[in-house]
Protein backbone atom coordinates (compact mmCIF):
# COMPACT_ATOMS: atom_id res chain seq x y z
CA UNK A 1 0.00 0.00 0.00
CA UNK A 2 2.84 2.36 0.93
CA UNK A 3 4.61 1.59 -2.34
CA UNK A 4 1.42 2.36 -4.27
CA UNK A 5 1.10 5.68 -2.46
CA UNK A 6 4.72 6.56 -3.29
CA UNK A 7 4.15 5.63 -6.91
CA UNK A 8 1.07 7.85 -7.00
CA UNK A 9 3.03 10.78 -5.53
CA UNK A 10 5.80 10.24 -8.07
CA UNK A 11 3.29 10.14 -10.92
CA UNK A 12 1.66 13.35 -9.65
CA UNK A 13 5.06 15.07 -9.50
CA UNK A 14 5.81 14.04 -13.08
CA UNK A 15 2.44 15.38 -14.22
CA UNK A 16 3.23 18.71 -12.55
CA UNK A 17 6.57 18.94 -14.39
CA UNK A 18 4.83 18.06 -17.64
CA UNK A 19 2.20 20.76 -17.10
CA UNK A 20 4.84 23.40 -16.27
CA UNK A 21 6.92 22.49 -19.34
CA UNK A 22 3.85 22.53 -21.58
CA UNK A 23 2.75 25.91 -20.22
CA UNK A 24 6.29 27.29 -20.60
CA UNK A 25 6.27 26.41 -24.29
CA UNK A 26 2.89 28.08 -24.79
CA UNK A 27 3.98 31.21 -22.88
CA UNK A 28 7.19 31.50 -24.89
CA UNK A 29 5.14 31.28 -28.07
CA UNK A 30 2.66 33.92 -26.89
CA UNK A 31 5.32 36.36 -25.63
CA UNK A 32 7.34 36.22 -28.83
CA UNK A 33 4.42 36.16 -31.26
CA UNK A 34 2.50 39.09 -29.70
CA UNK A 35 5.53 41.19 -28.78
CA UNK A 36 6.12 44.49 -30.67
CA UNK A 37 8.26 44.31 -33.81
CA UNK A 38 11.92 43.66 -33.10
CA UNK A 39 14.84 45.81 -34.39
CA UNK A 40 16.42 45.00 -37.76
CA UNK A 41 19.64 43.01 -37.94
CA UNK A 42 22.40 44.97 -39.68
CA UNK A 43 25.42 43.26 -41.24
CA UNK A 44 28.93 44.83 -41.42
CA UNK A 45 28.17 46.18 -44.91
CA UNK A 46 25.20 48.12 -43.52
CA UNK A 47 22.53 45.90 -45.07
CA UNK A 48 19.33 45.66 -43.00
CA UNK A 49 17.49 42.39 -42.35
CA UNK A 50 13.93 42.95 -41.17
CA UNK A 51 12.29 40.43 -38.86
CA UNK A 52 8.78 40.28 -40.30
CA UNK A 53 5.64 39.30 -38.41
CA UNK A 54 5.94 35.86 -40.03
CA UNK A 55 9.60 35.63 -39.03
CA UNK A 56 8.75 36.47 -35.43
CA UNK A 57 6.01 33.85 -35.59
CA UNK A 58 8.56 31.29 -36.84
CA UNK A 59 10.76 32.03 -33.80
CA UNK A 60 7.71 31.61 -31.55
CA UNK A 61 6.92 28.18 -33.03
CA UNK A 62 10.61 27.30 -32.80
CA UNK A 63 10.64 28.01 -29.02
CA UNK A 64 7.43 26.10 -28.30
CA UNK A 65 8.56 23.06 -30.30
CA UNK A 66 12.01 23.05 -28.71
CA UNK A 67 10.56 23.19 -25.18
CA UNK A 68 8.02 20.45 -25.85
CA UNK A 69 10.59 18.23 -27.55
CA UNK A 70 13.15 18.50 -24.74
CA UNK A 71 10.63 17.79 -21.96
CA UNK A 72 8.57 15.38 -24.10
CA UNK A 73 5.28 16.78 -22.79
CA UNK A 74 3.47 14.89 -25.55
CA UNK A 75 4.82 12.26 -27.96
CA UNK A 76 7.52 13.89 -30.10
CA UNK A 77 5.53 13.24 -33.27
CA UNK A 78 2.56 15.12 -31.83
CA UNK A 79 4.77 18.14 -31.10
CA UNK A 80 5.69 18.03 -34.79
CA UNK A 81 2.00 18.24 -35.69
CA UNK A 82 1.79 21.41 -33.57
CA UNK A 83 4.50 22.97 -35.76
CA UNK A 84 2.28 22.66 -38.82
CA UNK A 85 -0.88 23.61 -36.93
CA UNK A 86 0.59 26.82 -35.47
CA UNK A 87 1.96 27.94 -38.83
CA UNK A 88 -1.48 27.53 -40.39
CA UNK A 89 -3.58 28.96 -37.52
CA UNK A 90 -1.41 32.04 -36.97
CA UNK A 91 -0.86 32.69 -40.70
CA UNK A 92 2.90 32.27 -40.46
CA UNK A 93 2.93 30.22 -43.65
CA UNK A 94 0.06 28.82 -45.72
CA UNK A 95 -1.13 25.40 -44.56
CA UNK A 96 -0.38 23.93 -47.99
CA UNK A 97 3.26 24.98 -47.65
CA UNK A 98 3.70 24.15 -43.95
CA UNK A 99 2.28 20.64 -44.26
CA UNK A 100 3.85 19.90 -47.63
CA UNK A 101 7.22 19.93 -45.82
CA UNK A 102 5.95 16.96 -43.79
CA UNK A 103 6.50 14.80 -46.89
CA UNK A 104 9.82 16.33 -47.89
CA UNK A 105 12.20 13.87 -49.64
CA UNK A 106 14.42 13.87 -46.53
CA UNK A 107 11.48 12.56 -44.48
CA UNK A 108 10.85 9.81 -47.01
CA UNK A 109 14.55 8.92 -46.85
CA UNK A 110 14.18 8.37 -43.11
CA UNK A 111 11.05 6.28 -43.69
CA UNK A 112 12.96 4.09 -46.16
CA UNK A 113 15.86 3.81 -43.71
CA UNK A 114 13.51 2.58 -40.98
CA UNK A 115 12.08 0.00 -43.40
CA UNK A 116 15.62 -1.27 -44.06
CA UNK A 117 16.04 -1.72 -40.32
CA UNK A 118 12.78 -3.72 -40.23
CA UNK A 119 13.98 -5.95 -43.11
CA UNK A 120 17.34 -6.66 -41.48
CA UNK A 121 15.58 -7.64 -38.25
CA UNK A 122 12.83 -9.69 -39.89
CA UNK A 123 15.16 -11.73 -42.11
CA UNK A 124 17.63 -12.44 -39.28
CA UNK A 125 20.47 -10.77 -41.13
CA UNK A 126 21.21 -8.48 -38.20
CA UNK A 127 21.52 -11.37 -35.78
CA UNK A 128 23.95 -13.08 -38.12
CA UNK A 129 26.06 -9.92 -38.36
CA UNK A 130 25.82 -9.22 -34.61
CA UNK A 131 26.95 -12.70 -33.61
CA UNK A 132 29.92 -12.60 -35.99
CA UNK A 133 30.95 -9.21 -34.64
CA UNK A 134 30.70 -10.40 -31.03
CA UNK A 135 32.88 -13.39 -31.82
CA UNK A 136 35.55 -10.91 -32.93
CA UNK A 137 35.33 -8.21 -30.21
CA UNK A 138 34.91 -10.64 -27.32
CA UNK A 139 33.16 -10.41 -23.97
CA UNK A 140 34.25 -7.04 -22.55
CA UNK A 141 31.42 -4.53 -22.78
CA UNK A 142 33.89 -1.69 -23.31
CA UNK A 143 35.25 -3.44 -26.40
CA UNK A 144 31.73 -4.16 -27.64
CA UNK A 145 31.00 -0.42 -27.46
CA UNK A 146 34.27 0.45 -29.17
CA UNK A 147 33.67 -2.17 -31.85
CA UNK A 148 30.23 -0.80 -32.72
CA UNK A 149 31.57 2.77 -32.78
CA UNK A 150 34.43 1.86 -35.13
CA UNK A 151 32.12 -0.08 -37.46
CA UNK A 152 29.72 2.89 -37.50
CA UNK A 153 32.49 5.36 -38.44
CA UNK A 154 33.91 3.09 -41.14
CA UNK A 155 30.47 2.68 -42.75
CA UNK A 156 29.90 6.45 -42.86
CA UNK A 157 32.95 6.72 -45.16
CA UNK A 158 30.98 5.06 -47.94
CA UNK A 159 27.29 5.63 -47.15
CA UNK A 160 25.03 8.29 -45.67
CA UNK A 161 24.95 8.42 -41.88
CA UNK A 162 21.16 7.98 -41.89
CA UNK A 163 21.50 4.72 -43.82
CA UNK A 164 24.31 3.64 -41.49
CA UNK A 165 22.14 4.26 -38.44
CA UNK A 166 19.24 2.37 -40.01
CA UNK A 167 21.55 -0.53 -40.87
CA UNK A 168 23.22 -0.70 -37.46
CA UNK A 169 20.11 -0.16 -35.34
CA UNK A 170 18.75 -3.72 -35.62
CA UNK A 171 22.30 -5.02 -35.17
CA UNK A 172 22.54 -3.14 -31.86
CA UNK A 173 19.13 -4.48 -30.81
CA UNK A 174 20.47 -8.00 -31.33
CA UNK A 175 23.65 -7.23 -29.36
CA UNK A 176 21.69 -5.65 -26.53
CA UNK A 177 19.41 -8.68 -26.25
CA UNK A 178 22.48 -10.71 -25.28
CA UNK A 179 23.40 -8.17 -22.60
CA UNK A 180 20.13 -8.30 -20.66
CA UNK A 181 16.57 -9.61 -20.80
CA UNK A 182 15.26 -6.64 -18.78
CA UNK A 183 12.92 -4.20 -20.47
CA UNK A 184 13.95 -1.14 -18.44
CA UNK A 185 16.77 1.03 -19.83
CA UNK A 186 20.36 0.42 -18.74
CA UNK A 187 23.54 2.50 -18.84
CA UNK A 188 24.96 0.15 -21.45
CA UNK A 189 21.82 0.54 -23.58
CA UNK A 190 21.96 4.32 -23.36
CA UNK A 191 25.66 4.36 -24.29
CA UNK A 192 25.16 1.87 -27.12
CA UNK A 193 22.31 3.69 -28.87
CA UNK A 194 23.12 7.31 -28.06
CA UNK A 195 26.74 6.54 -28.91
CA UNK A 196 25.73 5.15 -32.29
CA UNK A 197 23.84 8.37 -33.08
CA UNK A 198 26.73 10.60 -31.97
CA UNK A 199 29.39 8.57 -33.78
CA UNK A 200 27.33 8.39 -36.98
CA UNK A 201 27.53 12.18 -36.99
CA UNK A 202 31.27 12.19 -36.25
CA UNK A 203 31.96 9.75 -39.08
CA UNK A 204 29.71 11.57 -41.54
CA UNK A 205 32.04 14.60 -41.72
CA UNK A 206 34.97 12.58 -43.12
CA UNK A 207 33.88 12.09 -46.74
CA UNK A 208 31.31 13.60 -49.08
CA UNK A 209 29.46 10.27 -49.00
CA UNK A 210 28.61 10.58 -45.30
CA UNK A 211 25.98 13.29 -45.74
CA UNK A 212 24.66 15.76 -48.29
CA UNK A 213 25.84 18.77 -46.29
CA UNK A 214 29.46 18.42 -47.42
CA UNK A 215 28.82 18.58 -51.16
CA UNK A 216 26.32 21.42 -50.80
CA UNK A 217 28.64 23.45 -48.56
CA UNK A 218 31.60 23.01 -50.91
CA UNK A 219 29.50 24.16 -53.86
CA UNK A 220 28.26 27.11 -51.85
CA UNK A 221 31.84 27.99 -50.83
CA UNK A 222 33.00 27.85 -54.45
CA UNK A 223 30.26 30.28 -55.51
CA UNK A 224 31.20 32.79 -52.81
CA UNK A 225 34.99 32.43 -52.66
CA UNK A 226 35.75 31.17 -56.16
CA UNK A 227 37.77 28.28 -54.69
CA UNK A 228 37.22 24.61 -55.50
CA UNK A 229 37.81 22.15 -52.65
CA UNK A 230 38.17 18.53 -53.79
CA UNK A 231 36.74 15.33 -52.33
CA UNK A 232 40.16 14.30 -51.06
CA UNK A 233 41.05 17.71 -49.63
CA UNK A 234 37.92 17.57 -47.49
CA UNK A 235 38.76 14.04 -46.32
CA UNK A 236 42.39 15.04 -45.59
CA UNK A 237 41.32 17.74 -43.13
CA UNK A 238 38.24 15.98 -41.73
CA UNK A 239 39.46 12.41 -41.16
CA UNK A 240 41.61 13.24 -38.09
CA UNK A 241 38.70 15.12 -36.49
CA UNK A 242 36.08 12.45 -37.27
CA UNK A 243 38.23 9.64 -35.90
CA UNK A 244 39.37 11.68 -32.88
CA UNK A 245 35.73 12.34 -31.99
CA UNK A 246 34.91 8.64 -32.42
CA UNK A 247 37.45 7.59 -29.79
CA UNK A 248 36.72 10.56 -27.52
CA UNK A 249 33.01 9.74 -27.60
CA UNK A 250 33.82 6.17 -26.63
CA UNK A 251 35.74 7.51 -23.61
CA UNK A 252 32.91 9.98 -22.95
CA UNK A 253 30.28 7.25 -22.67
CA UNK A 254 32.56 4.92 -20.74
CA UNK A 255 33.05 7.72 -18.20
CA UNK A 256 29.46 9.00 -17.91
CA UNK A 257 27.56 5.78 -18.61
CA UNK A 258 29.84 2.90 -17.60
CA UNK A 259 28.16 -0.46 -18.38
CA UNK A 260 26.67 -2.21 -15.36
CA UNK A 261 28.63 -5.33 -16.36
CA UNK A 262 32.31 -5.18 -17.34
CA UNK A 263 32.07 -8.48 -19.14
CA UNK A 264 29.41 -10.84 -20.38
CA UNK A 265 30.90 -14.23 -19.44
CA UNK A 266 30.56 -16.86 -22.13
CA UNK A 267 29.35 -14.29 -24.66
CA UNK A 268 31.80 -15.29 -27.39
CA UNK A 269 30.83 -18.95 -27.09
CA UNK A 270 27.14 -18.09 -26.86
CA UNK A 271 27.42 -15.87 -29.97
CA UNK A 272 29.13 -18.72 -31.85
CA UNK A 273 26.39 -21.18 -30.82
CA UNK A 274 23.60 -18.78 -31.78
CA UNK A 275 25.33 -18.09 -35.09
CA UNK A 276 25.52 -21.80 -35.91
CA UNK A 277 21.84 -22.26 -35.00
CA UNK A 278 20.87 -19.74 -37.67
CA UNK A 279 21.91 -22.29 -40.26
CA UNK A 280 22.73 -21.43 -43.87
CA UNK A 281 21.87 -17.99 -45.13
CA UNK A 282 18.28 -17.83 -46.39
CA UNK A 283 16.81 -16.55 -49.65
CA UNK A 284 15.30 -13.51 -47.92
CA UNK A 285 18.62 -12.62 -46.28
CA UNK A 286 20.44 -12.79 -49.61
CA UNK A 287 17.76 -10.73 -51.37
CA UNK A 288 17.69 -8.13 -48.58
CA UNK A 289 21.49 -7.81 -48.60
CA UNK A 290 21.61 -7.50 -52.40
CA UNK A 291 18.81 -4.90 -52.54
CA UNK A 292 20.30 -2.74 -49.77
CA UNK A 293 23.81 -3.20 -51.15
CA UNK A 294 22.75 -2.05 -54.60
CA UNK A 295 20.96 0.99 -53.17
CA UNK A 296 24.07 1.96 -51.18
CA UNK A 297 26.35 1.48 -54.22
CA UNK A 298 24.14 3.61 -56.49
CA UNK A 299 23.86 6.36 -53.85
CA UNK A 300 27.64 6.33 -53.39
CA UNK A 301 28.33 6.44 -57.15
CA UNK A 302 26.30 9.66 -57.45
CA UNK A 303 29.38 11.54 -56.23
CA UNK A 304 31.54 10.13 -59.03
CA UNK A 305 29.27 9.51 -62.03
CA UNK A 306 27.76 12.73 -63.45
CA UNK A 307 24.86 10.85 -65.08
CA UNK A 308 23.67 9.63 -61.67
CA UNK A 309 24.02 12.97 -59.88
CA UNK A 310 20.57 14.33 -60.90
CA UNK A 311 18.85 11.26 -59.42
CA UNK A 312 17.73 12.00 -55.88
CA UNK A 313 19.01 9.63 -53.19
CA UNK A 314 15.50 9.36 -51.73
CA UNK A 315 14.15 7.85 -54.95
CA UNK A 316 17.01 5.34 -54.93
CA UNK A 317 16.49 4.21 -51.36
CA UNK A 318 12.69 4.08 -51.78
CA UNK A 319 13.25 1.60 -54.61
CA UNK A 320 14.57 -0.76 -51.94
CA UNK A 321 11.32 -0.34 -49.97
CA UNK A 322 9.22 -1.25 -53.01
CA UNK A 323 11.44 -4.25 -53.85
CA UNK A 324 11.08 -5.63 -50.31
CA UNK A 325 7.33 -5.90 -50.97
CA UNK A 326 7.70 -7.05 -54.59
CA UNK A 327 9.77 -10.03 -53.42
CA UNK A 328 7.47 -10.57 -50.40
CA UNK A 329 10.24 -10.10 -47.86
CA UNK A 330 7.82 -7.78 -46.03
CA UNK A 331 4.03 -7.66 -45.89
CA UNK A 332 1.32 -5.23 -44.78
CA UNK A 333 1.87 -6.02 -41.11
CA UNK A 334 5.43 -4.68 -41.29
CA UNK A 335 4.26 -1.49 -42.99
CA UNK A 336 1.83 -0.89 -40.14
CA UNK A 337 4.66 -1.40 -37.61
CA UNK A 338 6.80 1.47 -38.98
CA UNK A 339 7.53 3.87 -36.05
CA UNK A 340 5.46 6.77 -37.35
CA UNK A 341 6.31 8.79 -34.24
CA UNK A 342 9.87 9.03 -35.58
CA UNK A 343 8.72 9.82 -39.13
CA UNK A 344 6.47 12.61 -37.79
CA UNK A 345 9.34 13.93 -35.67
CA UNK A 346 11.39 14.59 -38.77
CA UNK A 347 8.38 15.86 -40.68
CA UNK A 348 8.00 18.61 -38.09
CA UNK A 349 11.74 19.28 -38.06
CA UNK A 350 11.71 19.87 -41.82
CA UNK A 351 8.68 22.15 -41.53
CA UNK A 352 10.14 24.39 -38.80
CA UNK A 353 13.50 24.42 -40.59
CA UNK A 354 11.98 25.67 -43.83
CA UNK A 355 9.76 28.06 -41.86
CA UNK A 356 12.77 29.74 -40.19
CA UNK A 357 14.55 29.87 -43.54
CA UNK A 358 11.71 31.15 -45.74
CA UNK A 359 10.46 33.79 -43.29
CA UNK A 360 13.98 35.21 -42.89
CA UNK A 361 14.08 34.45 -39.16
CA UNK A 362 17.18 32.25 -39.47
CA UNK A 363 19.10 34.91 -41.43
CA UNK A 364 18.05 37.56 -38.87
CA UNK A 365 19.40 35.35 -36.05
CA UNK A 366 22.66 34.69 -37.91
CA UNK A 367 23.40 38.35 -38.62
CA UNK A 368 22.58 39.44 -35.05
CA UNK A 369 24.85 36.74 -33.66
CA UNK A 370 27.81 37.11 -35.98
CA UNK A 371 28.07 40.91 -35.86
CA UNK A 372 28.79 40.54 -32.14
CA UNK A 373 32.20 39.18 -33.20
CA UNK A 374 33.11 41.69 -35.91
CA UNK A 375 35.63 43.42 -33.62
CA UNK A 376 36.74 40.26 -31.79
CA UNK A 377 40.01 38.32 -32.02
CA UNK A 378 40.01 36.06 -35.09
CA UNK A 379 39.89 32.88 -32.96
CA UNK A 380 36.86 34.11 -31.00
CA UNK A 381 35.20 34.98 -34.32
CA UNK A 382 35.78 31.50 -35.80
CA UNK A 383 34.54 29.78 -32.63
CA UNK A 384 31.52 32.11 -32.53
CA UNK A 385 30.56 30.98 -36.02
CA UNK A 386 31.09 27.33 -35.06
CA UNK A 387 28.93 27.72 -31.96
CA UNK A 388 26.10 29.34 -33.94
CA UNK A 389 26.14 26.61 -36.60
CA UNK A 390 26.25 23.91 -33.90
CA UNK A 391 23.20 25.34 -32.15
CA UNK A 392 21.22 25.98 -35.32
CA UNK A 393 21.91 22.54 -36.76
CA UNK A 394 20.09 21.02 -33.77
CA UNK A 395 16.90 22.69 -34.98
CA UNK A 396 17.14 23.11 -38.74
CA UNK A 397 18.84 21.37 -41.66
CA UNK A 398 22.60 21.53 -41.23
CA UNK A 399 22.96 22.69 -44.83
CA UNK A 400 20.65 25.61 -44.07
CA UNK A 401 22.57 26.42 -40.87
CA UNK A 402 25.76 26.69 -42.93
CA UNK A 403 24.07 28.57 -45.76
CA UNK A 404 22.72 31.32 -43.50
CA UNK A 405 25.95 31.82 -41.57
CA UNK A 406 28.67 31.48 -44.23
CA UNK A 407 27.77 34.56 -46.32
CA UNK A 408 27.77 36.82 -43.26
CA UNK A 409 30.91 35.22 -41.83
CA UNK A 410 32.80 35.51 -45.12
CA UNK A 411 31.97 39.23 -45.31
CA UNK A 412 33.39 39.84 -41.81
CA UNK A 413 36.35 37.43 -42.15
CA UNK A 414 38.73 39.62 -44.26
CA UNK A 415 38.44 42.49 -41.76
CA UNK A 416 39.70 40.16 -39.04
CA UNK A 417 42.34 38.54 -41.25
CA UNK A 418 40.62 35.14 -41.25
CA UNK A 419 40.91 32.71 -44.20
CA UNK A 420 37.68 31.34 -45.67
CA UNK A 421 38.80 27.70 -45.43
CA UNK A 422 38.89 27.61 -41.63
CA UNK A 423 35.36 29.04 -41.47
CA UNK A 424 34.09 26.42 -43.92
CA UNK A 425 35.75 23.42 -42.27
CA UNK A 426 34.96 24.39 -38.67
CA UNK A 427 31.32 24.90 -39.69
CA UNK A 428 31.24 21.49 -41.40
CA UNK A 429 32.67 19.81 -38.29
CA UNK A 430 30.03 21.12 -35.88
CA UNK A 431 27.15 20.85 -38.36
CA UNK A 432 27.70 17.10 -38.52
CA UNK A 433 27.25 16.54 -34.80
CA UNK A 434 23.96 17.85 -33.36
CA UNK A 435 24.13 16.25 -29.92
CA UNK A 436 21.33 18.18 -28.20
CA UNK A 437 18.01 17.47 -29.91
CA UNK A 438 16.56 14.40 -31.58
CA UNK A 439 15.50 16.48 -34.57
CA UNK A 440 19.10 17.50 -35.26
CA UNK A 441 19.83 14.39 -37.32
CA UNK A 442 18.11 11.21 -38.44
CA UNK A 443 20.45 8.87 -36.47
CA UNK A 444 19.34 10.63 -33.26
CA UNK A 445 15.70 9.79 -33.96
CA UNK A 446 16.51 6.24 -35.07
CA UNK A 447 18.44 5.63 -31.83
CA UNK A 448 15.53 7.06 -29.81
CA UNK A 449 13.34 4.29 -31.18
CA UNK A 450 15.25 1.88 -28.88
CA UNK A 451 13.41 3.40 -25.88
CA UNK A 452 16.69 3.36 -23.95
CA UNK A 453 16.63 7.11 -23.28
CA UNK A 454 14.25 10.07 -23.22
CA UNK A 455 14.61 13.24 -25.27
CA UNK A 456 15.48 15.03 -22.00
CA UNK A 457 18.32 12.58 -21.29
CA UNK A 458 19.59 12.98 -24.84
CA UNK A 459 19.67 16.75 -24.30
CA UNK A 460 21.38 16.43 -20.89
CA UNK A 461 24.20 14.22 -22.19
CA UNK A 462 24.38 16.36 -25.31
CA UNK A 463 25.51 19.41 -23.34
CA UNK A 464 28.91 17.99 -22.24
CA UNK A 465 29.24 16.23 -25.61
CA UNK A 466 28.76 19.58 -27.39
CA UNK A 467 31.35 21.19 -25.12
CA UNK A 468 33.73 18.37 -26.07
CA UNK A 469 32.96 19.02 -29.76
CA UNK A 470 33.74 22.72 -29.39
CA UNK A 471 37.01 21.88 -27.62
CA UNK A 472 38.04 19.54 -30.45
CA UNK A 473 37.11 22.21 -33.02
CA UNK A 474 39.25 24.74 -31.13
CA UNK A 475 42.16 22.27 -31.13
CA UNK A 476 41.78 21.77 -34.88
CA UNK A 477 41.69 25.52 -35.57
CA UNK A 478 44.61 26.42 -33.32
CA UNK A 479 46.89 23.40 -33.64
CA UNK A 480 45.99 20.55 -36.00
CA UNK A 481 44.89 22.26 -39.21
CA UNK A 482 47.77 24.78 -39.27
CA UNK A 483 50.20 21.85 -38.95
CA UNK A 484 48.40 20.10 -41.83
CA UNK A 485 48.78 23.18 -44.02
CA UNK A 486 45.34 24.76 -43.90
CA UNK A 487 45.38 28.56 -44.24
CA UNK A 488 43.92 30.00 -41.02
CA UNK A 489 44.73 33.70 -41.17
CA UNK A 490 45.36 35.97 -44.15
CA UNK A 491 48.80 37.47 -44.70
CA UNK A 492 49.21 41.06 -43.50
CA UNK A 493 47.67 43.42 -46.01
CA UNK A 494 46.02 40.47 -47.84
Amino acid sequence: MVNKAKAAVKEKKFDTLRFVAMLTGVLLFAIVYWSPMWPDAVDPAGKHFILSREGKGALAVFLLAGTWWVFEVVPIGVTSLMIGILQALFLIRPAKVAFKDFMDPSVMFIFASLVIGTVFTKTGLTKRLAYKMLEIVGERTSMILLGTFVVCTVLTHIMAHTAVAATLYPLLIAIYSLYTDETKPTKFGKALFMGMAYVAGAGSIITLLGAARGAVALGFFKDIMGQDISFFTLTYYMAPIGWLMTFLLWGFFMLLLPPERKTIPGLRQKAAELSSKLGPISRDEILAAVIVGLAIIVMSLRSFIPALKPIDKTAIILCSTVLFYVFKILDLKHLEEVPWNIVLLFSGAMSIGFCLWETGAARWLAVNWLVLFQDAHWFVFVMGIAFFVMMMTNFIMNVAAIAISLPVALVIAPYLGVAGEVILFSSLVVSGMPFLLLVGAAPNAIAYNSKQFTSGEFFAYGIPASILLMAVTAFAVLVLWPIMGMPITLPAGG
